[in-house]
């Protein structure tokens, strides 16, 4: 029985040897269709990895209360003057705080745009009130000194601690320890640096993106003594500001699994006390389970993108192998007469289509693992022929992506590839073997 089969491998690989350029248009098919698979499930495991990992970022046990505007009605937005309180306020964290006790950290933030001062070197910054635990929960690191401390805010004192690129806007390569910068009318002793952390990307609608490396940390306390809660917006023709208390707080709890309950009683507590939608909660956990789904979704359209490939692929197979059994009607005809079986041209035809899409799976999957080189290569042609404004305008995705190949995609168009060569195969050579003996030796 192996001796058989063997010699029905070797006259099949010799058959197909014969026609050299149509077997390699039936193998081209094949190869880019399980590249396809290959590619395309890489490209959307890296996306859904980079979009992953940005989450997790912010914390999967964490639960952030932001401050939003709300709408404006026609009567509201006519007036001259205008200041509009709205968002958190400082109650509401006192409240969580009571409410809450398993809460791991509740850390209240205050922040504006300021223009901040050393000397006459000037520059625009994230002025952010907050308190210790700011640190540990953003990732960021100190580079020399030290953090605000909680006897900073008792009495307020004007210390504050720059990020990485404030320092190195106001300061350049000076040591900014000791040194005082101004905002406003006040000045503020640096106690602090922080090291460069890279920006967090906008998510979806629900976070937008940060950038630490522009900030001014100040104690919470002070910036409620020093800045107030009023912000003043230039209009032309109106005086108008806001008056916000707070503009976020995060809470972190000590598992994910009490997430869930924990953001539906801060949304309960928050209620009470909100008559407008000035707040949203968001949800680091619930963001994370919705980049899995969509994960999920990413997957299965591109094995459906690359399924038609691999159909289309086997469309050509099993023309060539029609053709093949037209043009070979009289050797079916002499192998039927010599005491062949119908099973043995079955077999015999189903080799040879075996073959074309096991050697196009080969090349496939070889190609396949080359697509992480391919993608740098394209980032290396992108910068080398493209102008910085196209290259900027970019998503910062296409830069950052780093392909996932995944050994399931491998397994599975793999076995997509021999189910094509069987099912493409299967009516060629059941039409071979249907054929009348007599006839097939009639056949010119």
């Amino acid at each position: 029985m192996g001796k058989r089969l063997l010699t029905t491998l070797r006259l099949g690989i010799y058959s197909l040897l014969l026609h050299k350029l149509r077997s390699g248009l039936a193998v081209l098919g094949i190869v880019i269709g399980i590249m396809a698979v290959i590619w395309l499930v890489a490209v959307g495991e890296g996306v859904a990895y980079e979009a992953q990992r940005r989450i997790e970022e912010l914390g999967a046990t964490n639960i952030m209360i932001v401050s939003q505007k709300p709408p404006q009605n026609s009567s509201e937005a006519g007036r001259g003057s205008l200041f509009l309180t709205y968002g958190l306020l400082r109650a509401d964290y006192e409240r969580l705080a009571a409410n809450i006790p398993w809460a791991r950290q509740l850390v209240p933030i205050r922040n504006i745009r300021q223009k901040v001062w050393y000397s006459d070197q000037g520059c625009d910054a994230r002025v952010v009130g907050c308190t210790p635990e700011y640190l540990p929960l953003n990732r960021l690191k100190m580079r020399r000194g030290r953090f605000i401390s909680d006897r900073d805010g008792n009495p307020p004192d004007n210390v504050c601690v720059l990020a990485h690129g404030t320092a190195r806007k106001l300061f350049g390569f000076e040591n900014p320890i000791g040194k005082a910068i101004q905002i406003n009318r006040d000045f503020y002793v640096v106690v602090g640096q922080t090291f460069e952390r890279t920006p967090s990307s906008a998510i979806g609608g629900s976070l937008s993106g940060l950038d630490y490396n522009v900030d001014v940390y100040i104690p919470i306390k002070t910036f409620w003594t020093r800045i107030g809660d009023t912000v003043f917006l230039s209009s032309s023709g109106s005086r108008e500001g806001e008056v916000v208390e707070l503009n976020q707080i995060t809470m972190s709890v000590d598992s994910i699994e009490d997430v869930g309950y924990t953001a539906d009683i801060v949304r309960k507590l928050l209620d009470d006390f909100h008559e407008k939608a000035d707040y949203a909660i968001n949800v680091p956990k619930e963001l994370l389970d919705q980049a899995r789904m969509a994960r999920m979704m990413i997957n299965l359209f591109c094995i459906l993108i690359a399924g038609i490939s691999l159909l289309v692929g086997g469309i050509g197979i099993m023309n060539i192998m029609l053709a093949t059994v037209t043009e070979r009607t009289r050797e079916i005809g002499i192998r039927r007469a010599l005491g062949a079986t119908r099973s043995d041209i079955i077999q015999q035809f189903l080799v040879e289509s075996v073959v074309l899409t096991a050697v196009g799976g080969i090349i496939g999957v070889l190609l396949g693992l080359f697509c992480g080189p391919a993608i740098d290569g394209l980032r290396w042609l992108a910068h080398a022929t493209l102008s910085d404004e196209i290259i900027q305008s970019m998503p910062d995705v296409v830069f950052r992506i780093e392909p996932q190949v995944r050994m399931w995609s491998i397994v599975a168009s793999v076995l997509i590839s021999v189910f094509v060569g069987v099912g493409f195969g299967l009516y060629p050579a059941r039409r071979a073997a249907l054929m009348d003996p007599i006839e097939a030796l009639r056949h010119e």
